[in-house]
C-alpha cells in the first residue's frame, strides 16, 4: 500500500507504476510558497544589479518539480531564463557570459571590501569563499546554444 494513496487516486504514473511529483497538501504548499518567493526574488534580481537571479530561479524549478508541472513548465519555457536553467538541470552547464559575470563580480566585490577597509580576517574569509565558488563555476560545462541545422542522424556517414 502507498503512503499518501488518499492525495493519488488520479495522479499520473510512470511505466513501473509510481507516482511522480505528489504530496501530501500541507508539504506541496510549502514547495508551492517556496517556488513563487523565489521566483519572486528572481524578478526582483533581474532588475536589482546587487542581487542574483539565477540561483533564485534553481531553486523556484526544483520546488516547483515538487509542486506544481505547471510553474515548472512556465520556468522551462520562459524565452530569457529558460534555456539556461534546461541547460543546466540536463547537462550541469552554465553559459561562458554568467561565468564571466559571476567571475567579474566576485573580484569586483572583493576590491569593494578592501576599498571600505574591512578586517582582513573578513577579506580572507571572503576570498576563499570566492575562490571555492568559481572553481565551482569554473568547473561546470559550457552550454553551448543548438545549431541552426539538425545533425545527420545516420551514424555511416
Amino acid at each position: 500500500m502507498k503512503k499518501y494513496t488518499k492525495y493519488m487516486i488520479s495522479a499520473p504514473e510512470t511505466e513501473n507504476g509510481s507516482t511522480w511529483g505528489l504530496r501530501p497538501p500541507g508539504r506541496r504548499l510549502v514547495y508551492l510558497a517556496l517556488a513563487y518567493g523565489c521566483v519572486g526574488l528572481g524578478a526582483v534580481g533581474a532588475v536589482l544589479p546587487v542581487m542574483p537571479t539565477t540561483p533564485f530561479l534553481l531553486v523556484a524549478l526544483w520546488a516547483a518539480a515538487r509542486s506544481s508541472p505547471r510553474l515548472r513548465f512556465r520556468l522551462y519555457r520562459h524565452p530569457r531564463y529558460g534555456p539556461g536553467l534546461r541547460a543546466w538541470h540536463r547537462q550541469g552547464a552554465v553559459p561562458v557570459r554568467a561565468k564571466q559575470a559571476a567571475c567579474l563580480l566576485m573580484v569586483a566585490s572583493l576590491l569593494l571590501l578592501w576599498l571600505i577597509g574591512a578586517a582582513p580576517f573578513v577579506l580572507s574569509m571572503v576570498g576563499l569563499f570566492f575562490v571555492a565558488v568559481a572553481g565551482f563555476i569554473l568547473t561546470r560545462p559550457t552550454h553551448l546554444t543548438p545549431s541552426a541545422e539538425p545533425r545527420p542522424c545516420n551514424p555511416n556517414r
